[in-house]
């Protein structure tokens, strides 16, 4: 079942004007989907916004449909910040949407697609990246009839989308942009934050196994903690936050935001996800070019791993690119200020024209 809303997203333009940019959002409902755990969802709903039309070919396949995958915790509206769409989705931008059809699902766990905060708690069934590419799937080709896509570009949790996508659909996309990530099983550092966020919040007298009545304030104070410090940038911090009292008022505000909005099961449940992440033994599964880009501050990925100079070698028609640290550059989040990158992605929608 697919329902529509149409709307509209409104992008800054030069002399302080807005322009308005019509969207769709929507909700597809897969009936009995079968998680990798053999758990079962007698609904799994999935939420997704698009912008642009879709064009069709003489056979009526869809050929300029372009899909977006967000980062951990987040949902689709990540796209409509400023770094992002006033760069990418204005006319004439590499994205734009009278050019593309863009698809942004809220991936499973996330946003208003389902997830434990709907009702079912820790009783939610387990799921994990592949469970999330393969819904991504259902939607696009079930719900959109979308059977091919011109490229998919993902941020962090969707950049290790991507790379998931790559070996599971070798040819259902021209081109892939994964943006913050490894291409390896999510462990040492990356996973001991994620470790030590699930722990606390289990280990909060609140949680009661996930049947709370209140939300356990400390376990997911701690989790919001540690979320913040790994997508954070020391040199963007530190010129914000200037000064103690500078740096203290903004952990309290983003502290007193987070306890207002999110869900500890929700946290937690999107913080395990990755556990059974490890595209490794097959990137040479990859046929479709790849533009990989990452920054030298990212804390979860960071450059002396030396992981993506390795891994690159094996990508049939792969590029990686680390970005220096710079104004533009903002830890592990640069993901999604398009200005450090763009023109990265110029090149590759360039090469892996048709």
């Amino acid at each position: 079942m697919l329902r529509l809303f149409a709307g509209l997203i409104f992008l800054s333009v030069s002399g302080g004007t807005a322009q308005a940019v019509p969207s769709q959002e929507g909700d597809f409902a897969v009936r009995n989907f079968t998680f990798q755990s053999g758990e079962k969802l007698a609904t799994l709903r999935l939420h997704y916004t698009i912008l642009g039309k879709p064009v069709r070919d003489g056979a009526g396949h869809i050929t300029n449909a372009v899909m977006l995958l967000h980062g951990t915790s987040y949902d689709g509206q990540q796209f409509f910040q400023p770094q992002f769409a006033d760069v990418l989705f204005t006319p004439g931008g590499l994205l734009d949407p009278e050019k593309y059809f863009i698809v942004i699902p809220d991936s499973i766990g996330h946003g208003k697609s389902s997830k434990p905060s709907d009702g079912m708690r820790a009783h939610f069934p387990k799921y994990g990246y592949d469970d999330m590419v393969a819904a991504q799937y259902v939607l696009l080709t079930q719900g959109l009839h979308v059977d091919h896509l011109r490229l998919i570009l993902g941020t962090s949790m969707g950049c290790m989308h991507a790379f998931v996508w790559g070996e599971t659909h070798p040819d259902f996309a021209d081109a892939l942009m994964p943006l913050a990530c490894l291409p390896v099983q999510v462990a040492g550092r990356n996973r001991l934050w994620r470790k030590l966020a699930i722990d606390a919040i289990k280990s909060d007298p609140a949680w009661k196994g996930g049947d709370y009545k209140a939300q356990p304030r400390e376990g997911l104070r701690t989790a919001a903690v540690l979320k913040l410090l790994s997508g954070s940038s020391a040199w963007q911090m530190q010129k914000q936050y200037p000064s103690r009292d500078a740096a203290d008022a903004f952990a309290k505000s983003r502290m007193d935001d987070d306890l207002a909005t999110l869900d500890a099961n929700d946290i937690l449940y999107q913080f395990d996800a990755s556990r059974d992440y490890d595209p490794s033994p097959a990137l040479e599964r990859i046929t479709a070019p790849v533009m990989w880009v990452n920054s030298a501050d990212d804390f979860s990925d960071p450059p002396e791993l030396g992981i993506a100079e390795r891994d690159v070698t094996r990508l049939k028609k792969g590029r990686f690119v680390l970005l220096p640290i710079s104004e533009l550059t903002h830890g592990h989040a640069t993901h999604s200020w398009a200005a450090a990158w763009k023109d990265y992605l110029a090149e590759l929608l360039k090469i892996s024209a048709r």
